[in-house]
């Protein structure tokens, strides 16, 4: 037996709400995956170097009082985080900043700062009204 429309209408939209629900479990799980690995100061001052260009492992160890092995974990962390790419040159190791996983943290951020100027002008309307009120009983019982 065929479907009808309406079957194939709501397997279709089953079908949105499940590719939505999954193209967002994974968006939030990049971005903990990005928080936890800009948790830590050295990978943020890494990242902030990183922000001005690409930098070989080394350029990167020299700011920090820290072991070769210590930097090459910070810098394994940002790879795995995807905030990071490290290629070879030769060598040497490259590291570049993928600005896109910062853009991700940024709209993310943005959608939050959006709610909270809404909030605040919405209270903002409430203390003001509140404050006429208040004049206007003082205007009575003064």
């Amino acid at each position: 037996m065929g479907k009808t429309l309406g079957q194939k209408s709501r397997i279709a939209n089953l079908a949105l709400d499940i590719y939505s629900t999954i193209h967002n479990h994974m968006v939030v799980d990049n971005l903990g995956t990005t928080f936890a690995a800009l948790s830590d100061p050295t990978r943020r001052a890494m990242v902030q170097r990183l922000s001005h260009g690409p930098a070989s492992v080394h350029g990167l160890t020299e700011p920090f009082a820290l072991s070769q092995q210590m930097i090459s974990k910070h810098i394994a962390y940002l790879v795995r985080a995807r905030i990071v790419i490290k290629t070879k040159r030769g060598r040497e190791s490259v590291c570049t900043l993928r600005p896109e996983a910062i853009k991700t943290v940024s709209d993310w951020a943005m959608s939050y700062r959006r709610f909270w100027e809404e909030s605040f002008d919405k209270l903002e309307v409430v203390v003001n009204q509140m404050k006429k009120e208040e004049v206007r009983n003082d205007g009575k019982h003064g």
